[in-house]
């Protein structure tokens, strides 16, 4: 069982970690940013030198009056400048969170309206720089993960040709229900790839890639739960179905290398009877191999 807690071995975390670097630096990130987001700033400029109140900003905004892409980039922009408490991804629920509901509750937080159109009547060309590079600074961030999946698909696919299939979304995409490649799951479980036989399209395993840049703390406490829950999942269904899956995290990037979240992975590695591993994309070759995928279950 030593080979299915092989984490624990690895004495420098960093050294088994693949950075993926998709980040453009300063200053050139001004200059990108603002190409991007310059018609969005003079939208949102317009909209503050015509409405009464900050509350009516909101609600110009998240009318019919714009398309999705750039009402996104107007409530990242409303949150910068008017409200840091209105969060983009509820915001952006138009049909599902009544924009009078926000007004109601988180209004008082609002900037005035008076403040705000005179700050942006003199926004400089720096400031609007600024306000780019500030509304754009995680657009790259799920574009990483999807790097990561990608390369282990790639990998896979040559590693096993013939032997075992992977399936999944390369980039963005919707997970994979594993009630609707098991029969008889009942719940709900996600996955982020699939791998089966060639040959007779049976599962063999479930994954979740999951690429940290940068992780700790109560964040890394979360997905310690999530990582728990699933494998108890898993292993709930094959104990009454008699089924065998294994589990593969993958996991990658500098943030796996910080204290609290490796000392999670290690503690994952091995877990059900050595059923679950957790490996990088430099370990692949070592821990996501055909004779732990495809040998029969310890009982």
């Amino acid at each position: 069982m030593a080979q299915d807690k092989f984490l624990s071995n690895i004495k420098d975390p960093n050294s088994v970690v693949m950075a993926i670097d998709k980040a453009t630096r300063f200053p050139e990130i001004l200059e990108v940013t603002l190409a991007k987001y310059k018609d969005a700033i003079e939208d949102f400029s317009k909209l503050v030198r015509e409405v009464a109140t900050s509350g009516e900003l909101l609600e110009r905004i998240r009318s019919s009056e714009f398309t999705g892409k750039k009402r996104m980039a107007l409530l990242k922009m409303f949150r910068r400048a008017v409200a840091p408490v209105i969060d983009t991804e509820m915001a952006k629920k138009v049909s599902s969170v009544p924009t009078k509901s926000l007004i109601d509750n988180y209004g008082a937080t609002f900037k005035p309206i008076e403040l705000l159109k005179k700050q942006f009547a003199a926004l400089s060309p720096e400031g609007k720089g600024a306000l780019a590079a500030l509304i754009g600074e995680y657009d790259t961030r799920g574009q990483i993960g999807y790097s990561l999946t990608g390369l282990f698909f790639d990998w896979f696919e040559t590693e096993f040709e013939n032997l075992m299939t992977i399936e999944g979304p390369r980039g963005a995409g919707r997970d994979i229900e594993l009630s609707t490649v098991l029969r008889g799951f009942v719940g709900e479980y996600p996955c982020d790839f699939v791998i089966r036989k060639a040959k007779t399209r049976e599962v063999l395993a479930v994954g979740f890639a999951r690429y940290d840049a940068t992780r700790g703390g109560a964040q890394s406490d979360d997905r310690t739960g999530g990582n728990a829950y699933k494998v108890a999942k898993a292993r709930e269904y094959c104990e009454k179905s008699g089924d065998q899956i294994r589990i593969v995290f993958l996991a990658d990037g500098p943030g796996l290398a910080h204290g609290d979240t490796w000392r999670a992975a290690v503690d994952l590695d091995g877990e059900w009877e050595g059923n679950v591993r957790v490996t990088t994309m430099k370990l692949a070759d070592q821990r996501v191999t055909a004779d732990w995928l495809m040998r029969v279950a310890s009982t």
